[in-house]
């Protein structure tokens, strides 16, 4: 071996060695464990985050969902759904323990719900504590899109950042949308089947927003990622479990004669024919309108789901006809239906006949 060649081998090994630490260095810097605040969001705000389970199946509509425990005694704030228009809700912890909820009302224009568990001790968000967030916040979202969890799984965490703070209505005719108010546009793809009623925090633990349902902007045919403010929310949620949530005023009752009583009058004789009516809680689904009846002129079309009647929940067919059975002659009627993501309205009077009347 010639003399200019003796070293190499020595230079190679100390170019090894330097590689290696360079190498090492690099890899302990990736390595580096996550910062314990960080830790911490995940270990506070999962167990407030539940898996909601009802009704689905009918019109290819996910059977699941997720909401967020809003106080330690097991009231639960998530979207309003289709979910819940059961008679059974199961409401599936952060532990594995799995309860039968109870409805306590909604609030259509915000997109809310209120469910509430019978436990104790729970970890819960305080809405009071909710802000609403600047343009670039770093943020965690955390639902059960997919139904990734069960049981005692962890729901998903899906990390983004603030794109906008801006009102829906802003867009109009975009959005088929009942929710008017201040949106957080976020820039992760957040919105997914199940996701709606999860919670969207801050990477410090602030919570600000509760996950929103799939939606799509009509234009451009893409879908948007939102959380509606949980500030926006507070004020509703507390009213609804206080018991002080009071529905609009739709006037007195006409003081028609008793001889135009419409006791017992039921959908089918205004011409509202429902889905067939097969298991103990079929929900309100419209199947078609009867030519030449009264609700013949109705704005109701094939598979719109009736929620609410003068804004009373209605949960069941069963319950659609007891709240028309006890109306009178005249008396005013709005029904809230939902149409795809839309919320829709109808107003009507009831008819100032008999049922045998009205019946052809």
């Amino acid at each position: 071996m010639s003399g200019r060649f003796k070293h190499v081998p020595l230079l190679l090994i100390v170019a090894s060695c330097l590689l290696s630490l360079v190498w090492s260095s690099t890899c302990a810097i990736a390595q580096e464990p996550v910062e314990e605040s960080r830790i911490d969001v995940y270990e506070k705000s999962l167990p407030t985050v539940v898996k909601i389970f009802g009704s689905g199946g009918l019109a290819r509509l996910e059977g699941y969902g997720s909401g967020i425990l809003i106080s330690k005694e097991g009231h639960i704030l998530t979207v309003w759904s289709h979910l819940l228009d059961r008679g059974v809700v199961t409401v599936v912890l952060n532990d594995g323990r799995r309860f039968e909820a109870k409805r306590l009302g909604a609030e259509p224009s915000l997109d809310l719900a209120i469910l509430k568990i019978e436990a104790e001790d729970l970890p819960f968000v305080d809405l009071t504590k909710a802000k609403l967030p600047a343009i670039g916040t770093r943020v965690i979202g955390l639902s059960n899109m997919f139904k990734v969890a069960n049981g005692d799984e962890p729901v998903s965490a899906i990390h983004g950042v603030v794109a906008a703070v801006t009102p829906l209505q802003a867009r109009r005719g975009s959005f088929d949308f009942s929710y008017q108010g201040a949106a957080i546009i976020v820039d992760a793809i957040t919105n997914n089947p199940g996701a709606a009623g999860g919670l969207l925090v801050t990477t410090d633990g602030t919570p600000i927003g509760m996950i929103g349902k799939e939606l799509k902007d009509k234009r451009i045919n893409v879908w948007i990622n939102y959380a509606i403010p949980l500030n926006e929310l507070a004020g509703a949620a507390e009213e609804i479990i206080t018991g002080k949530f009071k529905p609009a005023d739709y006037g007195k009752k006409n003081p028609d004669d008793e001889s135009v009583t419409l006791r017992n009058y039921v959908p089918s004789d205004l011409g509202i024919i429902l889905v067939p009516d097969v298991v103990r809680r079929t929900p309100c689904y419209v199947d078609h309108l009867r030519k030449e009846s009264f609700a013949a002129g109705f704005d109701l079309k094939p598979d719109d789901l009736i929620l609410f009647v003068n804004q009373q929940l209605v949960q069941s067919q069963q319950e659609l006809k007891d709240l028309f059975g006890a109306m009178n002659a005249g008396d005013p009627v709005e029904l809230t239906v939902r149409r795809g993501n839309r919320l829709h309205v109808v107003k009507f009077n009831m008819p100032l006949k008999n049922r045998q009347d009205e019946m052809p």
